[in-house]
């Protein structure tokens, strides 16, 4: 089984209304729709975008306007997908319910369906400055090409968690991610190959470029979009398919041969996922 993945570096700008940023996220569809690509991965937190509409005095919105475009998020991105036939992880967006606010990541399906997963581990920023909270429990979502599973940014961070999904079946996991500078994403990007390396599993990454000057806490963005391997010999030594340049407008493509998952974890170099000592410690197959 193959899937051809696309991963969006999406630029952040200042924007007047939400036509504009339709029209932004339609274009990196349609770019991805001339790749042939079935799964396209968009940013952690790339709609705070919409923030920068602002208000009547031209100030920036705060978070908790955020949910308020979740209808009109919900019907672009179903829209994308089902005219495009394509998987698309529409990053995340900020979510409410119960009074609380969630960082939820969204897959919208070719036949129209949306699947969530709610952040699972909440950054000191997001809980001080934004009062986010987190998600209470995690999915993995069957698709026709394979399981998957939607672990944001900070998630990546913790190996339990991505022991968890793998054990659940998720032969690739979509990272959606937003870092301010080069110490946060490289937290993401190298725990992301060794989730990789650990589990014998794809990771799609990628993050937000640009900057919104008027909008606190998105005016730095450091990001690069990359389809991370297992190292091992049917793939690339340093572990990587593709990668972007950092901080560019831009995607990027690879294809995802899901055989030689199957191949390496039976008869690879190493076979991580099946010496792992469970008579030492706890797991959750």
């Amino acid at each position: 089984m193959k899937l051809r993945v696309s991963a969006v570096q999406y630029h952040l700008h200042r924007i007047h209304s939400f036509e504009e940023f339709a029209k932004q996220a339609e274009h990196y569809v349609k770019t991805a729709e001339e790749f042939g690509t079935e799964f396209l991965l968009f940013p952690e937190f790339f709609t705070t975008q919409l923030l920068s509409i602002g208000n009547e005095q031209g100030e920036a919105l705060p978070i908790q306007d955020l949910p308020g475009f979740t209808k009109a998020y919900r019907e672009l991105f179903t829209k994308l997908a089902t005219a495009a036939k394509m998987h698309i992880i529409a990053g995340t967006h900020v979510t409410e319910k119960g009074g609380k606010l969630y960082n939820t990541a969204h897959m919208f399906y070719p036949d129209g369906r949306i699947a969530e997963q709610p952040k699972l581990h909440i950054t000191p920023t997001e809980v001080h400055e934004w009062n986010m909270s987190a998600g209470d429990g995690v999915q993995v979502f069957e698709t026709e090409k394979g399981t998957i599973a939607m672990l944001t940014c900070y998630d990546i961070e913790f190996p339990e968690i991505v022991r968890m999904v793998k054990a659940k079946g998720a032969d690739v996991i979509f990272c959606p991610s937003c870092t301010d500078d080069r110490h946060g994403f490289h937290r993401v990007r190298y725990t992301s190959h060794a989730r990789a390396i650990e589990n014998q599993v794809y990771v799609v990454t990628t993050g937000t470029v640009g900057s919104l000057p008027t909008v606190d806490f998105m005016r730095g963005n450091f990001g690069q979009a990359a389809v991370i391997t297992p190292n091992d010999v049917p793939f690339p030594p340093q572990g990587i398919l593709v990668q972007g340049e950092i901080n560019d407008d831009m995607i990027v493509t690879a294809d995802l041969d899901l055989e030689l998952l199957y191949e390496v974890r039976e008869r690879g170099s190493v076979t991580t996922w099946q010496d792992r000592r469970t008579d030492l410690y706890p797991d959750w197959a």
